[in-house]
């Protein structure tokens, strides 16, 4: 089977991607400790069949699957539980950047060493027959779900230690992270042609459904009509992110198309280290001259949601009790006038080569805001740079970068998915420090329960929206489309789709 996705993956290495199509290629080669119900975004038991929490939630005792094998052979077991945990805690500095690890970093708060090591909340792991116990240092509600993470991997030790130097300069570009990644799933890795097709084999030792599929292989195609057209042309089998002016002609032709939950955000990002953007007018003014409706007609397939905060409805906390910024020009060349800044350059970053699932069709929806910043008395500096490597370094490992298109696919479901991800501490992608907000959103994700998270989580939507730190925009519906005989793909909310119960007819 052929598949086509938006862009190549950054890396093989999950610990050290934070990319959809990285994330694509390390559910078919690895697995985690938790999973997720088929077509939802709820954990569900994989590596560890049970587990137990201690009620102040900070012990959680896991019982493993049995006879499990990575695919070098190597016995998946506790001790190869604990090691991976006690890897990423001990990840060097040079490591703990968030674009090498954002998820453990925004999700596990610090590790052993650097600034945030005293925030941490992993502390250790314990090995015993057939199990693994994991203490945290304070409260995680969101734990296990956080565990059905691609990031949250369990890799193959001996591999690791072989191939991998997490304190390369480059941990991505690795032997380990190019070549070897070795994990338990159905798949196991073959070739990397960059620039052309990475291979995968299927596994015949997996311990559980083996695929159908012998070989499963992924090609880039960053634009979404080539996509499209590269199907009708049958040089591949199915493909990622279908573009909106497409889906009715390939219905029309027979091919398949399926529709995931939105369960995303894309949202006007905007860099409060740089003026005049730490100015809470001038963030404003930029919110009232968007008109949302405008741009997603333009670059968002039909079922589209305008976004009023940055979690979709489906998500605990969604309150419709947030301020919203009505499309108002005028208003916007107002509070231009009142902060001193009228006719005033901002830089607007975005990806030029890439579709993601919150962001379709980004030279669109870039071309719609820049018509209305600047019809609101903006003077747009365009910068666009390169998904990989440069576009998400540049936004979310420096503070070179002014408003910028980003946007998010949530990975279970928990506010803290969205908001604490976004928002749960300091980092260059919004320039600002917010002790207020940064607590909030430490306290909610303590909380034990739902119900006792709801309530918390709808203020500090709420307080978000005040404070503005950019503008959520939408939550597309993201679409994949398949030839004719292509059978058994599983769609899922947060993308957790695994080839191995495809099948292929001619």
């Amino acid at each position: 089977m052929v598949f086509a996705g938006s862009a190549e993956p950054v890396t093989l290495d999950p610990f050290f991607a934070s990319d959809g199509e990285s994330f694509r290629v390390a559910r078919q080669i690895f697995e985690g400790l938790v999973g997720t119900e088929p077509g939802t975004a709820d954990p569900a038991p994989m590596l560890a069949k049970s587990w137990e929490v201690s009620e102040d939630g900070l012990t959680y005792d896991f019982t493993l699957e049995q006879g499990v094998k990575f695919q070098d052979g190597t016995d998946f077991d506790g001790e190869a539980v604990c090691a991976n945990f006690d890897r990423w805690y001990n990840a060097p500095e040079s490591a703990q950047s968030p674009d090498l690890t954002y998820y453990y970093g925004s999700l596990m708060r610090g590790f052993a060493t650097g600034d945030n090591a005293d925030a941490a909340v992993y502390k250790s792991c314990t090995a015993g027959d057939g199990t693994a116990t994991v203490e945290l240092a304070k409260p995680f509600a969101g734990f296990i779900s956080a565990l059905s993470l691609p990031a949250f991997s369990m890799q193959s030790p001996s591999a690791l230690e072989e191939y991998q130097d997490d304190a390369a300069g480059d941990p991505t570009t690795t032997e380990y992270s190019t070549a070897h990644p070795t994990g338990t799933g159905p798949f196991t890795f073959d070739s990397w042609e960059r620039g052309d097709r990475l291979t995968l084999k299927a596994n015949p030792d997996y311990w559980g459904e083996t695929a159908s599929i012998d070989s499963l292989v992924f090609v880039a195609i960053d634009d979404p009509k080539a996509r499209a057209t590269a199907l009708q042309n049958d040089e591949i089998d199915g493909f990622d992110l279908v573009g909106p002016a497409d889906i009715a002609s390939l219905e029309e032709e027979g091919f398949q198309v399926v529709d995931r939950a939105a369960f995303n955000v894309l949202y006007l990002g905007m860099n409060q280290a740089v003026k005049p953007l730490d100015d809470i007018k001038v963030r404003q003014a930029i919110a009232h001259a968007i008109d949302k409706q405008a741009v997603a007609d333009a670059s968002m397939p039909e079922g589209t949601q305008l976004a009023t905060q940055f979690v979709p409805d489906l998500v605990n906390g969604f309150t419709p009790d947030v301020t919203e910024y009505e499309y108002d020009p005028e208003k916007a060349k107002s509070l231009l006038e009142e902060a001193g800044a009228t006719g005033t350059t901002i830089e607007f970053n975005y990806p030029s080569d890439v579709s993601r699932p919150y962001m379709p069709q980004p030279e669109d929806t870039f071309n719609v805001i820049r018509s209305q910043l600047e019809a609101a008395g903006f003077t747009v500096k365009p910068t666009s740079d390169r998904w990989d490597p440069d576009y998400l370094n540049k936004i979310q490992g420096t503070k070179d970068h002014g408003i910028h298109l980003l946007g998010w696919t949530g990975d279970y479901n928990d506010a803290d998915n969205f908001l604490g991800v976004f928002f749960g501490q300091k980092t260059p992608e919004w320039g600002f420090d917010n002790p207020e907000l940064f607590s909030a959103l430490d306290e909610a994700r303590a909380l034990p329960t739902v119900e006792e998270q709801t309530p918390a989580y709808q203020e500090i939507n709420q307080q978000i929206m005040e404070f503005l730190p950019g503008v959520p925009l939408a939550h597309p519906v993201p679409s994949l489309a398949f030839a004719p005989g292509v059978e058994g793909y599983e769609p899922s909310p947060v993308q957790d789709e695994v080839f191995n119960t495809v099948t292929i007819s001619e």
